[in-house]
């Protein structure tokens, strides 16, 4: 297994939190088969490289400044070749600039707009990994079988707008939160959940790495570690993503937490092939709100 298909950014989780925790064998398994089965996924030192640099400091949330540890960018390769070759890569990315960043601002959803939320999943339910979520999902009585109704429902749950601040329009949504990310207020960051966004917000200069943060010196072939980022002029102390992983994973997973609970916010710890996450998914509605993986510990420190 190439280890350095995942990175997660994550908040700083100790060995008793993790072992205090009850594994959902259940999701264990089909996210591990989903794993399995992600041919789109990105392997670290072939199709991108990371540069860790320095270490960074406390920042309190919602602090405008921080000390930057990093003079270079986190990515320092993205084979981007691969990602406009492999289709739901090439379809995501027409999705990352359809959105106003600041909360209470209206979105205007063009029907261009429209057309590529709908080609994007088109092209995701062609993969094996979609298609072994649906099974799932209607094996768990949480979908219908009839594609088109599958298609309805992710539709749904990722791309319907909806108000995150009461003062102005419907000014969000799931995927516009979870990948592309939203500025609250004028204050914070709130999202900003996904690699490749991260790498393209990176490539522009709107996006600048300050350094990781964890309690061990981190290993750049470990590809676990805790960061610190500024976007737009904002500090986000801690984000939390997986790196390398196709689109149509990061959907799946999440999805399937969503769908198959009724909760406010959903929490399960899971063992992902070497990795022991809390998954936590909060509903906004009938929709999502937020989405993100928290890394308890790696197998060689839990085991």
């Amino acid at each position: 297994m190439d280890r350095g298909c995942v990175i997660v950014f994550l908040a700083l989780f100790t060995l008793s939190d993790a072992a205090s925790q009850t594994v959902n064998q259940e999701l264990s398994d089909i996210f591990n088969e989903l794993w399995k089965l992600d041919v789109n996924r990105m392997k670290a030192g072939t199709d991108y490289n990371i540069s860790l640099q320095g270490k960074a400091g406390y920042i309190p949330q919602g602090s405008r400044s921080a000390v930057d540890h990093a003079s270079s960018p986190l990515f320092s390769l993205v084979d981007e070749t691969k990602l406009s070759s492999i289709t739901t890569y090439a379809r995501f990315m027409k999705l990352l600039d359809n959105y106003e960043r600041s909360t209470g601002v209206a979105e205007k959803v063009t029907t261009d707009e429209v057309t590529e939320n709908n080609s994007f999943l088109d092209a995701i339910l062609e993969t094996t990994v979609m298609k072994r979520a649906h099974q799932y999902l209607v094996n768990k009585g949480k979908s219908r079988s009839d594609l088109r109704q599958f298609k309805s429902q992710l539709y749904y749950i990722w791309f319907r707008l909806y108000h995150r601040d009461r003062n102005g329009g419907e000014d969000s949504s799931g995927f516009e939160h979870v990948f592309v990310g939203e500025t609250k207020f004028g204050r914070e960051i709130v999202g900003l959940h996904n690699w490749v966004q991260f790498y393209m917000q990176e490539k522009q200069d709107l996006l600048d790495y300050k350094g990781y943060k964890s309690t061990h010196l981190p290993d750049e072939d470990d590809h676990v570690l805790n960061v610190q980022f500024s976007w737009h002029g904002l500090i986000k102390p801690v984000a939390s993503a997986f790196v390398g992983v196709s689109p149509e994973f990061e959907m799946a997973i999440f999805s399937i937490l969503f769908l198959t609970s009724t909760e406010k916010t959903t929490t399960a710890v899971v063992n992902l092939d070497e990795y022991q996450l809390e998954m936590v998914v909060h509903r906004q509605g009938r929709s999502i709100g937020t989405a993100y993986p928290k890394l308890l510990s790696s197998n060689s420190r839990h085991m």
